[in-house]
C-alpha cells in the first residue's frame, strides 16, 4: 500500500504539496470515490485511480531507454560535467531514476534509465550474461587473430583478463563487439589491445532490445512492456511463464 500523495507524485504528476492540491479540489478519485485526504493509501496492483477524469496506470517503477549524446556522463549527479539526468524533463526527474551501467561521456547510443535497483543490478551483472552490442569506429590495423583473441576473453591493460566476446569486422576501420561486462572503458581498452584505437563508440543494443533509431541524440522515451519483460526475463529478474 502506497499513500497516494506519495505514489503520485512519484509517478511524474506533480509536487506532493500539487498533489494535495488535487485531492482538495475533488480531482482525484480512488474506485470511483472523490478521496478526501492525501494520506489515504492505494493499492497499486487492484485500486483505480483517475486524476482530473484520466484514469491512471498506477505503478511504483519506471524504465526508459535515451539515445544518449556524446559529452554527457552516465551518472545522477555531477558538480563539474553535464549528466544525461540534465537532459530530462522536470517531470521526469522526480521519478529518481538513474543510468543501468554507463556508457563513456564521449559514447553514444542506448542508455537505460530507470529507478528499479533490481533490474538495474540484474541487467548490468556479468552473470547472467545480457549481450551489450555496440558499433566502433577505429583508427589502425587490428592483429590478424583479434577475432579469436575476443572469442577466448582477451587480456587487456592492466592484466585484466576479459570474459569471451565477440568482435565482427565491417569495412575498414569499422566492428561491432558484443560484451557482457561493463567494465571502466572496456570496449576501448579490448581494440586497443589488438591494435586499434577507439574513436567512435555507439552501443546499439541490450540483449535483444535495440536502441529505437527514432530518437534523436539526447531524447528518450519509456521502455515498452514487451521491452522491460524481455530484459527482465533475460537477465534473471523475472522467470518466463512458458
Amino acid at each position: 500500500m502506497e499513500r497516494i500523495d506519495k505514489l503520485l507524485a512519484n509517478m511524474g504528476l506533480g509536487s506532493r504539496k500539487e498533489i494535495k492540491a488535487m485531492v482538495k479540489r475533488g480531482e482525484i478519485l480512488v474506485n470511483g470515490a472523490i478521496c478526501k485526504d492525501a494520506a489515504d493509501k492505494v493499492d497499486v496492483t487492484s485500486d483505480v485511480v483517475t486524476a482530473g477524469g484520466r484514469k491512471l496506470r498506477l505503478r511504483t517503477s519506471f524504465s526508459f531507454m535515451m539515445n544518449k549524446p556524446a559529452g554527457y556522463l552516465s551518472a545522477s549527479r555531477d558538480e563539474r560535467d553535464a549528466t544525461v539526468m540534465d537532459l530530462l524533463s522536470e517531470e521526469h526527474q522526480r521519478l529518481g531514476l538513474f543510468p543501468a551501467g554507463r556508457l563513456d561521456k564521449d559514447s553514444e547510443g542506448l542508455l537505460i534509465l530507470t529507478n528499479d535497483g533490481a533490474f538495474a543490478h540484474a541487467l548490468m551483472s556479468p552473470r547472467h550474461h545480457v549481450d551489450k552490442r555496440y558499433f566502433v569506429r577505429y583508427d589502425g590495423i587490428l592483429h590478424e587473430h583479434a577475432v579469436t583473441a575476443f572469442e577466448s576473453g582477451i587480456t587487456i591493460d592492466g592484466g585484466e583478463r576479459c570474459l569471451p566476446a565477440k568482435l565482427e569486422l565491417l569495412e575498414p576501420g569499422e566492428a561491432v563487439v558484443t560484451v557482457q561486462e561493463g567494465r571502466y572503458h572496456q570496449v576501448k581498452r579490448m581494440i586497443a589491445a589488438v591494435g586499434g584505437r577507439v574513436i567512435y563508440l555507439k552501443r546499439l543494443a541490450v540483449g535483444p532490445v535495440l536502441l529505437d533509431e527514432t530518437l534523436r541524440l539526447g531524447k528518450y522515451r519509456e521502455l515498452t512492456d514487451e521491452e522491460f519483460q524481455t530484459l527482465a526475463i533475460l537477465s534473471g529478474l523475472w522467470r518466463s511463464e512458458e
